[in-house]
């Protein structure tokens, strides 16, 4: 897959469509794969944060989760075409795997909103293979019985909804006790598939300007939002 180095995160440049297509067939390769979708905010503070940005870039899939990263590749010349969000990309794998019966696993969000998102997905997915659950409030020591509810319930896809770089770093200190063939970070998705936050209105979300309908509904993101310049600039400075 061809990439982009955005400030020494290299993103694949391809769509939501072309992501689910590449899970399916981690699904079927031996050792765990790695998903993750970094918006313009988590690709900044991997320009700040070595370690994170070496997480990432161990992704074997790491898509564009951000309008303002699809705008970053063009400014570099090399221009991804379209927005692959995590939230998005799950969506499409739900639909494939309840085809398939892939079994699955969602860890993160606050007490009983994995629960309360795997009974949406079961309505809305029929044929889905939900096998286990978990929330994301845990301390180290749980950590090793999180994993072996994990690897007992026979999952061959994890969500992991720690938010980043929780997840991201989660994911790579764990990777060898896994035995999921894939493990895909996609922040507060489960907050959205459980109906606990409402996703953007899909033009929003297809013009780029999910960002201006999350500040109306939620004024406090201004301070966020205001980042994104500062993100452009770093890219014009630093390029490469």
């Amino acid at each position: 897959m061809e990439k982009v180095n955005i400030l020494g995160v290299k993103v694949d440049m391809v769509n939501i469509s072309q992501s689910a297509e590449i899970i399916m067939k981690f699904l079927e390769e031996d050792g765990l794969k790695r998903v993750f979708t970094p918006n313009s905010e988590i690709i900044m503070r991997a320009y700040k944060d070595p370690e994170f940005a070496r997480a990432l870039n161990k992704a074997d899939l790491l898509t564009a989760d951000g309008i303002g990263v699809v705008y970053a590749s063009k400014m570099l010349g090399k221009p991804i075409k379209e927005r692959a969000a995590g939230f998005d990309i799950a969506k499409e794998v739900l639909k494939r795997i309840a085809k398939t019966g892939h079994k699955l696993y969602l860890f993160g969000a606050k007490p009983g909103v994995a629960e309360e998102a795997k009974e949406k997905m079961i309505k809305d997915y029929p044929g889905i293979n939900i096998v286990g659950t978990h929330n994301g409030y845990f301390k180290s020591k749980d950590v090793p019985g999180i994993i072996d509810d994990i690897n007992n319930s026979g999952a061959e896809l994890l969500f992991v909804c720690l938010g980043a770089p929780a997840q991201e770093k989660w994911i790579d200190e764990n990777a060898d006790k896994l035995k999921v063939k894939v493990a895909m970070g996609i922040g507060g998705s489960l907050d959205v598939f459980a109906g606990k936050v409402e996703r953007a209105p899909e033009f929003y979300c297809k013009h780029g300007l999910e960002w201006f309908y999350r500040l109306k509904k939620e004024p406090w993101r201004a301070k966020r939002v205001a980042a994104l310049p500062k993100f452009a600039a770093t890219v014009l400075i630093k390029g490469r």
